[in-house]
């Protein structure tokens, strides 16, 4: 009777989670249905698109313009309509669509205003592109309350009235662009204050930084014009013999001051300078904060070589001429107890493709870490370089850092015990030394930086790694595993051979907004995988390595976790693709992945 009873329980609890989850997919669907009937679709490119007679799970998936958190669930992350020629108001329908990270309306015809309870619709955005439309009245002040905009362009509509000085809050905003608009009065000090000029460009009434400074407003009244020009008399005798000085002496001071501003931090570390530098490296002469401090020119912006999620790098000078890598860290809700613990067992990680941890240093609330400085940077500088003629790397050096990076993690996920999670592996954490030797950075910072977190806030906010490297499972389970890694590897992989960037490929037709990762799953389809490859690598001898490395990458990025190598497969095929070469020596990777990676290697080759 009991065991009958508690069967009845589950069988209630499973068709409770049915329920709950068949209303919140109808939810998305109802979001997407109600969008298309309330804008207006001339060329009937939705019409023909958006089949809503089929019920089947995930079917709004393969709609134009949708992507999906998986492919199998109708649960919306991005909405792209860019370049369809609808028209109508802002449309209806959204806050349906509960878990949209990204809406792009780009290139159309919408007019009116933006909603004022904009926040309340899209709460989780994390990019809004609503440029080239005719938008018009204020930019609504309660868009900061959409906390976790990375990017916002409201570029070429017909707002009007100030931007809200609100927006300023928004800490994650890192493109934010208004330019040819209506708008007037003063721009606000955002937090990232290095947007461009001309994302302000073509508004008549705006001033401030970027732009020139605002003026204070002019008086009509008779006797303060009257007043004005015998000041501007008197002004300009003197004008001459003074404008040089104040010239000088003003910028003198604004540079002074910005400086001032944005190394405030530091110079309330004056007084600490005696705090020592817990050093893992007995070969290192003992160091304190001052030596810090001297080294960096007391962290002065212009040693800054890098910067990202878990803190800002930078570049140390020290007196014998060497150079060392010191990292400010953003900050951490651990205790300096468990801080310093942490930091104990970082320091002993010690493996030729890992950046080591030289040191830590604690002063007040701020957190300092010492690394060994690696000349070449990233790998995502040298792959996407900013000076167009600047020479590619050649695929033999690519190959090395894909086997030496790929070395470091299986290191890191098999020998270590506990093994260790990056969750942020990226081109932009693999650097490289003199000889190309990539060296694997920021591992066991993300754990220290984000402890365990449920809510939907640790995936949008980008706590998983970086745009186009998560995971998908990472959008349903919120847990960080290492097949997880494994796919964010594979990203970097496609990037080496292809040479594109995870979130844009160039050389993907002009409608094609999706990921690289996507790119490459299009061509698969098509059996056309070998056009993603670099052009500037093929024909000199390499092409069988470049669809043998291209098919690894492949295995890394399949959408189910279970079908992905362990990194350890991952090292060995890579390894075997380059044995020619002879980049490794004796394998320091001692432990047997825990799955039956032989037969995984065998399946894989007998594919190619």
């Amino acid at each position: 009777m009991e065991a009958g009873a508690q069967f009845f329980v589950l069988q209630i609890i499973l068709c409770f989670i049915l329920i709950r989850r068949c209303h919140s997919s109808q939810l998305d669907v109802q979001c997407l249905r109600t969008l298309q009937q309330s804008i207006k679709d001339p060329d009937n490119t939705l019409k023909y698109t958006w089949n809503f007679d089929n019920s089947t799970e995930g079917f709004i998936c393969r709609f134009s313009g949708i992507e999906c958190w998986h492919p199998d669930e109708n649960k919306v992350l991005n909405i792209r309509l860019s370049n369809m020629n609808l028209q109508g108001h802002f449309p209806s329908g959204l806050e349906n669509c509960t878990s949209l990270t990204g809406l792009d309306l780009s290139n159309n015809k919408f007019s009116g205003p933006i909603p004022d309870d904009i926040s309340k619709r899209i709460p989780f955005v994390t990019s809004l592109d609503l440029s080239f439309n005719s938008f018009s009245g204020s930019i609504p002040m309660n868009l900061s309350n959409c906390s976790y905009l990375n990017i916002l362009d409201l570029q070429s509509n017909q707002l009007t009235g100030m931007i809200p000085w609100q927006l300023s809050s928004l800490s994650r905003l890192n493109n934010f662009n208004v330019a040819d608009n209506l708008l007037s009065g003063p721009i606000p000090e955002f937090k990232n204050n290095s947007f461009p000029a001309a994302n302000f460009a073509n508004n008549p009434g705006l001033c401030g930084k970027p732009l020139d400074e605002c003026r204070a407003p002019s008086k009509s009244n008779t006797g303060v014009v009257i007043g004005s020009a015998v000041g501007s008399a008197v002004a300009m005798i003197l004008v001459v013999g003074v404008i040089v000085f104040f010239c000088l002496r003003n910028i003198s001071v604004k540079k002074k001051k910005k400086e001032e501003e944005e190394n405030k931090w530091a110079k309330n570390l004056k007084g600490l300078k005696g705090v020592k530098v817990s050093m893992f490296e007995k070969s290192i002469s003992k160091m304190k904060l001052n030596d810090l401090m001297a080294a960096t020119n007391d962290f002065n912006k212009e040693n800054i070589i890098g910067t990202g999620r878990t803190g800002t790098m930078y570049k140390a000078s020290l007196p014998d001429r060497t150079f060392l890598a010191i990292k400010r860290l953003q900050d951490s809700q651990h205790s300096e107890t468990q801080f310093v613990a942490e930091m104990a067992t970082l320091g002993s990680v010690r493996h030729r493709n890992l950046v080591p941890l030289l040191g830590f240093c604690v002063a007040k609330k701020e957190k300092l870490l010492v690394y060994k400085h690696m000349p070449r940077g990233t790998l995502y500088d040298s792959l996407h370089p900013q000076e167009a003629e600047e020479k590619k790397l050649e695929w033999p050096i690519r190959l090395k850092i894909s086997i030496g990076a790929a070395k470091g993690l299986a290191w890191l996920h098999h020998n270590c015990n506990p093994r260790i999670l990056h969750r942020n592996i990226s081109s932009k954490c693999i650097l490289l030394d003199d000889d190309y030797d990539p060296k694997i950075s920021d591992f066991g910072l993300a754990r220290l930086m984000n402890p365990i977190d449920t809510h939907l806030s640790t995936f949008v906010n980008g706590e998983f790694g970086d745009l186009g490297y998560v995971a998908p499972e990472y959008a349903r389970t919120l847990v960080a595993t290492p097949k997880g890694d494994v796919y964010s590897f594979g990203v970097v992989l496609l990037e080496l051979v292809t040479g594109e960037r995870p979130t844009h490929v160039s050389n993907a037709p002009e409608n094609f907004k999706g990921s690289l990762v996507e790119w490459i799953n299009y061509l698969s389809n098509t059996s056309l995988i070998q056009n993603a490859v670099d052009v500037s690598l093929i024909g000199h001898g390499y092409d069988s390595e470049l669809l043998q490395v291209m098919k690894v990458a492949s295995s890394c990025v399949l959408s189910t976790p279970k079908e992905r190598p362990t990194m350890f497969e991952v090292y060995q095929l890579l390894r075997a693709i380059g044995e020619r070469y002879h980049f490794t020596a004796d394998d320091d990777i001692l432990l047997q992945p825990q799955s039956s990676g032989a037969d995984f290697m065998d399946e894989l080759i007998v594919a190619q």
